[in-house]
């Protein structure tokens, strides 16, 4: 699977070891940055990770700052991103399974790089249910994501 992994500077080295983990898995890994503890702003970092993803040039993504709010944020502004703090394996697959979810936003300073990898080995490892109701809401998602009030309701 094509990845793409960001972070800002305090989700930095959970960024570095899931990339590894995600290479060693044999996944094709793009690191949009940072490239190190330096302070940088957060929705740059969720724009550069976005935009791999809306091109076409990644599939999913894993998102990283100190507590994933502030990721998680940036990102669900952006077109097509459906993002979501997850740091726990249930949410991380029922994530994609139900809501199509193609990015991951984790907290540096709420979980350990251990459970960061089993979130994503999870989150990567599932796959959209088609079920009606599910595309059903994913479809008016999308028409919310649109302004599309009127196909919203019913």
């Amino acid at each position: 699977m094509r990845i793409v992994v960001g972070a800002d500077h305090r989700g930095f080295q959970m960024k570095n070891a899931i990339a590894d983990h995600l290479r060693a898995n044999g996944h094709d890994v793009t690191d949009v940055g940072t490239d190190s503890e330096e302070p940088v702003d957060y929705p740059d970092i969720a724009v550069a990770l976005a935009a791999r993803i809306q091109s076409g040039n990644a599939e999913r993504g894993v998102l990283v700052c100190g507590s994933g709010v502030g990721a998680c944020v940036a990102a669900n502004k952006l077109s097509g991103i459906r993002a979501a703090i997850t740091h726990d394996s249930y949410s991380a697959h029922q994530g994609v399974e139900h809501d199509d979810m193609n990015v991951i936003c984790l907290g540096s300073h709420v979980i350990g790089i251990d459970v960061a990898l089993e979130v994503t080995k999870a989150f990567v490892a599932a796959t959209f249910d088609a079920q009606e109701r599910y595309v059903r809401r994913l479809d008016k998602v999308r028409a919310i994501e649109a302004g599309d009030k009127q196909q919203i309701s019913g």
